[in-house]
């Protein structure tokens, strides 16, 4: 196998990339969608509708003599070949920083493995497994989903097509019995039967009952729906999701469903990227992964905007107008503040950032901003005050009520375990908390 591990937001010469150069050809310049449909698994899972992670972004970039890499952390391979995008606010040879994140957003627990190393098939094929509660959740919330089946009867009660030779085969001699077929309108369909078959699977892995048991009821809502689910149907039920892939617009949660489903049972059969398979993987996007963990810290403080599920949407002008998903809008109307998620080093947060948090500041008449971001020293507080005045009547002084702070979490260096990097992390958090809450 060809590994090859680097970090996110970071520009490196091609020539590094050369031992890879197969799977560099198949990724370089194109975009998520592309990957998508390839085989890479993108999450979040709604790539076009979250602010932070756009279907046109890539994951390499071409530039000159170098290969750029952007937010998404994860990996990708392609044959024996191997790239682990890892965060670079992480030290040493494993991403703690990016398997917290993970643990704490996404729900996955520290069982698994995110070492880059021999066996990353499996580490991949653990990862899809930690997605799919989360899936499944999100699809049934539209409901089961329901289509039209043909269902086969030999009876007396003939309501359907007749099938002869069905029936010669069945009923020779005549007994009173017609051999005929129906469609139907059911729950217990082809798509319904993968997922039952995707949770039957999962059910015998060691973690498979503390996996389930964070979607018990829609399990049990899956299980009552699919009274035809057979063990040796597996075969047949994926290739006819596969030959008949979810399209419908509304159903989209349940198309991601599908593909994760598909992924999941056929793994046994060939390994992750074996065979025919293009490229494989799982992408994160890690922007949107810092902002989803600072919600967990200061949810409390902060009501949370999300744009990715159409939640909490602002207007910047009367009539509808001006269109705005602010990170973080404190819960204090009396002293409003406005808090903006970064997941670049303080210094990279530059003038775009400072106007749109202004702009966000004037629209809720507020004091105060502040840049949360993930820092590598202890250095992670710096307050700007805003000027008034023009240079050119010499009266530029900076105002005394208005400000934004730049406040970052103190991310650890190298830590010998996960275990020591998770409680110094925990120290860095109650820092950062009880820092905001005296600056505000």
């Amino acid at each position: 196998m060809k590994l090859l591990k680097v970090k996110d937001n970071r520009a490196l010469p091609k020539s590094d990339f050369a031992p890879i150069q197969g799977l560099v050809d198949k990724i370089a310049d194109k975009t998520l969608s592309e990957l998508e449909k390839e085989g890479v698994f993108v999450f979040p899972e709604r790539i076009h509708d979250a602010p932070d992670i756009e279907e046109e972004q890539v994951i390499l970039q071409s530039y000159n003599t170098c290969y750029r890499t952007g937010n998404i952390m994860g990996f990708v391979g392609f044959g024996s070949e191997r790239l682990a995008i890892e965060s670079r606010f992480s030290s040493g040879e494993q991403d703690y920083f990016f398997q917290y994140l993970l643990e704490h957003v996404v729900g996955f627990p520290n069982v698994v493995d995110l070492s880059v190393g021999a066996n990353q098939e499996n580490m991949l094929f653990n990862l899809l497994l930690f997605l799919f509660p989360r899936y499944l959740k999100d699809a049934l919330r539209k409901g089961l989903f329901k289509t039209y089946i043909r269902n086969q009867y030999n009876d007396s009660h003939v309501a359907g097509s007749m099938d002869i030779p069905r029936h010669i085969a069945q009923n020779t001699p005549f007994v009173g019995n017609i051999a005929y077929s129906q469609r139907e309108y059911s729950y217990d369909n082809d798509l319904m039967e993968l997922v039952r078959h995707t949770i039957e699977f999962i059910r015998k892995k060691t973690y498979g009952r503390f996996l389930l048991s964070k979607v018990k009821e829609e399990v049990s809502l899956v299980v009552d729906a699919t009274n035809r689910y057979r063990v040796h149907d597996k075969q047949r039920i994926i290739a006819a999701n596969l030959k008949t892939p979810v399209r419908h617009a509304y159903y989209r949660e349940y198309r991601k469903l599908q593909h994760l489903c598909l992924l999941i049972l056929q793994h046994q059969k060939h390994q992750i990227g074996a065979g025919n398979k293009q490229v494989y993987g799982i992408l994160f996007d890690g922007a949107w992964l810092w902002e989803e963990y600072v919600n967990l810290l200061v949810r409390d403080i902060f009501y949370h905007p999300m744009n990715r599920v159409g939640q909490g949407a602002q207007r910047l002008f009367a009539g509808k107008a001006g269109l705005i998903y602010p990170d973080f809008i404190s819960r204090d109307s009396q002293n409003r503040v406005i808090g903006d998620a970064k997941y670049k080093p303080a210094e990279n947060i530059g003038n775009k950032d400072y106007l749109q948090v202004l702009a966000y500041m004037l629209r809720f008449d507020a004091k105060q901003g502040y840049y949360f971001y993930p820092c590598g020293n202890h250095v992670w507080e710096h307050k700007l005050q805003l000027n008034k005045g023009s240079t050119y009547e010499h009266n530029v002084e900076p105002r005394e009520n208005m400000c934004v702070i730049k406040l970052g979490v103190n991310i650890p260096g190298h830590t010998d375990t996960y275990a020591a990097f998770v409680h110094a992390m925990k120290i860095a958090e109650s820092v950062f908390v009880e820092a905001l809450n005296n600056g505000m």
